[in-house]
């Protein structure tokens, strides 16, 4: 269960505005610096957040998360600079804000469209946290701090969500471990033998 509606598009649309900041921050050699989403560099993992974001605002939702349309996503933006991207986080932040007050609360909680296996608030939460968690992952790659804000909220909740689809019912830690619970059940960090399970494996 996705949290309060207000609260998850609020922080989408705040965490569309952080990213943009983000990528407007980096420099060149920045950009092209290793991540740890394997194979990917820091323009890569800019390039499918916002092409994520775009597909869905242009209602292309067939096959979102899976490798190949993320792929696709990197690929159509192959070579363009962070003020490129940056500059289409902007627009797709501009027509989320537009789209998102278009859904009432029995669209919010019916099945999302485009086969994932939630409710279109559980959706939008996890849109809310695949930015935020991307902005760490650049962050990581830089030598930046992390910014866990709202987001870790965010974050948490749709780790939960996933976890319980797998069947997990275990407790999540509170303060600082609760990011390094969303590491462990993202394979950015190694699971502690009684952490949570990766739910990408």
């Amino acid at each position: 269960m996705a949290l309060p509606r207000d609260e998850v598009s609020d922080g989408l649309l705040h965490e569309l505005g952080q990213f943009e900041e983000l990528l407007r921050s980096l420099s060149a050699e920045e950009w092209e610096t290793s991540s740890r989403c394997a194979g990917w560099t820091v323009g890569d993992v800019a390039r499918h957040a916002v092409g994520s974001m775009a597909d869905v605002v242009a209602g292309r939702l067939d096959g979102l998360g899976t490798p190949e349309v993320t792929e696709r996503e990197v690929n159509e933006r192959a070579g363009k600079t962070a003020a490129e991207i940056a500059d289409e986080c902007a627009e797709v932040q501009k027509a989320t804000a537009g789209m998102l007050p278009i859904f009432d609360d029995a669209a919010w909680a019916a099945p999302a469209p485009g086969g994932y296996d939630g409710s279109l608030g559980d959706g939008v939460e996890a849109l809310w946290y695949d930015f935020w968690l991307h902005a760490d992952d650049i962050r990581a790659a830089i030598g930046r701090p992390s910014v866990l804000g709202d987001g870790l909220r965010g974050g948490v909740s749709h780790v939960q969500f996933e976890l319980s689809k797998r069947g997990w019912r275990g407790e999540v830690p509170a303060g600082d471990e609760a990011f390094h619970f969303v590491l462990e059940a993202t394979g950015r960090a190694p699971s502690r033998p009684d952490g949570p399970i990766n739910i990408y494996a």
